[in-house]
């Protein structure tokens, strides 16, 4: 079986080529030490079985980041048979500076020019058969959502492996880096006796990267710099540099700059636009999307667009399946009164696990069904990365990567999908800010307390149509309020703990496109909503034993559970709560969507989580329980700024490898939430509201 490696951009339709030609047959791993995914397929030719394996999207080999670290390492020490490099044929001059590089270390490449039905639509003309001759290597033409074009790179594919030599087009340096690498490559070659490219090997010595080194170091089982043969030619050629007047930071530039000229070169007279303007209609779009009159108005707008959407379309649903999971509840309790089965086992495990299980899947399923959907619409029309350039200057005044913009969006789907987003930050500093700020934002789970808290105090429970509309208005205040704190947090973040300048980035605004529904409905259910919802399921059974638990286990007249809430009570007030909201709070730390039913339990001195009906019954509780606008607020900021829940924290403990910056990450929203709730509260009781 022949291994291949398939590299390429970000937004070229890499994964929609690895999914057209693996289909089914695949998996994703972690590389080694790294929480960066690598897709791994196998797909069969008239020639030939491949082994093909996604590296993630990067625009440089030349790393600075985790992903770009696992696609260089895995061309260079996994010895692919052959890459295939996916380019954007709307942007091809840019997507050949990664196709250059990838050539000085695999052997044999292949050149797939995506996306031609853009590019053909843009007036945009390529003449691959001459690109192909200037570069040496096969090069394609493909739609890859049209899988009859991927006929073609098969058997492209299976000629190159079977007949093409390797490559030899070879980037031009200038002289005084040639000079160089010249004096290092023979020495390189004899020493090590190893497939890397020696001249590559040579150029990336010179560069003095800490991190490569280290690889190289595994790799070849030695340290490098201490071979004394390898070392004065190494410093030879650095002193040639220096002669020439050419740093250590100079030499960096060089070495892009060179790749940058030669893609240029290649390009002339290959690459043509046969329409003047043919990016018209997308920079009309911008000067909207992205300009400093309408853009902020329009992201805000959309944002209570789909909170609208998302409140509206998931009561009914939400209704459907409680009363769906409700009717499975009964058959399970059922079945196990026919077993026989002790009371207190049918208490837990139906009453407690499977109710709260219930609950949880009940009332997360449906707005995750609608929002991320929703959400994966506008990312695949290209609008996300506008979001990221909107609020690129507020994250640089903050001293943060405006790539953060991008990690806070996800968190608004799930905060543990934030944290693992933080990854395409370059910087380890910026990166760890946008960790610790994520959940400043609420995730999807804490919506249902806003939304039921935010109707029946705020805009009234017979609202209708109207209600709705001014409840994702209200909802789009907090969650600005949100941003706002991530914005406050992460500045006063790089000012102590992470302290540092923000570091720059190359931030792609691709073309919009029109959203392909049909794949962003099963993407964006299968990949996100059933993923986070699994994932919610499996801390929600238990949480649910441990509550039946300390609602059933009496001392005295009271259960355990409104002991802890009278202990936590006197706190409580201090922030314009109760003891019950606390306790509410530490018990939905598994899941933040089980915090209100546990809320009414204990004020119904019930020992299961149970429906309380409708919205007016829901008030007249909480109003009978001493509940206020006040107390509403308060809960409602609670919500917003206090621990993340455990999926979260684990995630951000698997992502940092540390319980210290885990303990930052639960201790900085909870601070601020205390800080907020003990003002408000303090004010109100001065002023004699609460």
């Amino acid at each position: 079986m022949k291994q291949i490696a398939l590299a390429g951009n970000p937004n070229v339709g890499k994964s929609t080529v690895f999914n057209a030609l693996t289909g089914m047959h695949q998996h994703t791993g972690n590389w080694p030490g790294k929480t960066v995914a690598l897709a791994q397929g196998v797909f069969s030719t008239a020639a030939h079985r491949y082994d093909l394996v996604d590296l993630p999207g990067t625009y440089s080999l030349m790393a600075h980041s985790a992903e770009e670290e696992v696609a260089r390492n895995y061309l260079c020490f996994e010895e692919p048979d052959a890459a295939v490099v996916v380019c954007d044929a709307t942007c091809l001059e840019r997507n050949l500076n990664l196709v250059l590089q990838t050539m000085e270390l695999c052997p044999k490449v292949l050149v797939c020019i995506n996306l031609m039905d853009e590019a053909k639509r843009k007036g945009i003309c390529i003449d691959s058969a001459e690109l192909s001759k200037r570069l040496g290597v096969p090069v394609v033409e493909t739609v890859a959502q049209k899988k009859k074009s991927l006929k073609t790179l098969c058997e492209r594919l299976d000629r190159m492996m079977e007949s093409s030599p390797p490559c030899s087009y070879q980037v031009r340096y200038d002289h005084p880096l040639e000079e160089a690498a010249e004096l290092l490559t023979p020495v390189l070659a004899d020493r090590l006796q190893t497939s890397l490219n020696p001249r590559w090997l040579a150029l990336r010595l010179l560069e003095g990267e800490e991190t490569l080194l280290a690889e190289l170091n595994r790799y070849f089982e030695r340290d490098l710099l201490a071979d004394q043969v390898i070392s004065c030619a190494l410093e030879t050629a650095r002193t040639r540099l220096a002669e020439a007047g050419i740093s250590a930071e100079e030499l960096k530039d060089r070495l892009v700059g060179s790749v940058v000229t030669a893609a240029e070169e290649l390009c002339r007279g290959v690459v043509l636009v046969q329409q003047e303007g043919y990016r018209c209609l997308d920079r009309k779009l911008d000067r909207v999307l992205t300009g400093r009159r309408y853009g902020y108005l329009v992201m805000i707008g959309l944002l209570a667009a789909v909170l609208w959407l998302t409140i509206t379309g998931a009561n009914y649903p939400s209704s459907l399946l409680s009363d769906a999971l409700l009717w499975v509840e009964e058959r399970l309790n059922g079945l196990l009164v026919y077993w026989q089965a002790p009371e207190w086992l049918i208490g837990a495990l139906v009453q407690g696990a499977f109710r709260v299980l219930s609950w949880v899947v009940a009332v997360m399923l449906p707005p995750m069904a609608i929002f991320f959907p929703l959400f994966t619409l506008l990312e695949d029309a290209g609008y996300l990365p506008r979001i990221a350039y909107n609020l690129d200057k507020p994250f640089q005044k903050c001293r943060a990567c405006g790539k953060q913009a991008l990690t806070m969006c996800m968190g608004f789907g799930c905060n543990a999908v934030g944290v693992t987003g933080c990854r395409i930050i370059d910087s380890p500093r910026e990166r760890m800010i946008a960790i610790l700020t994520n959940s400043f934002v609420p995730c999807n789970g804490r919506f249902p307390t806003l939304i039921t808290l935010i109707t029946v105090f705020f805009v009234g429970v017979q609202s209708g149509t109207l209600g709705s509309v001014w409840s994702a208005i209200l909802l789009t205040g907090i969650i600005l309020l949100g941003i706002l704190a991530t914005f406050g947090v992460s500045r006063l973040l790089s000012a102590t703990l992470l302290k540092g300048t923000p570091s720059s980035f190359t931030l792609e605004l691709p073309p919009y496109r029109k959203p392909q529904v049909g794949k962003v409905l099963i993407r964006s259910i299968l990949d996100r909503t059933l993923f986070v919802l699994g994932r919610a399921a499996a801390v929600a059974a238990p949480a649910g034993l441990i509550l039946w638990l300390l609602a059933n286990i009496t001392v005295g007249e009271l259960s355990l559970l409104a002991h802890i809430a009278a202990f936590l009570d006197p706190f409580g007030k201090l922030l314009g709560m109760d003891g019950a909201i606390l306790i509410a709070f530490v018990l939905g730390f598994p899941a933040n969507e089980i915090v209100l039913p546990i809320i009414l339990m204990i004020y119904l001195s019930r020992g299961t989580l149970s429906e309380a009906g409708s919205l007016l019954e829901i008030r007249e509780i909480l109003v009978a329980n001493g509940w206020t606008s006040v107390t509403a607020l308060c809960t409602m900021l609670f919500s917003l700024f206090h621990w993340p829940c455990s999926t979260t924290l684990l995630t951000v403990r698997k992502e940092t490898g540390s319980w210290g910056w885990t303990a930052a990450a639960a201790l900085l929203p909870t601070l601020l939430g205390m800080a907020v709730c003990f003002i408000i509260a303090t004010l109100t009781k001065g002023l004699g509201l609460l």
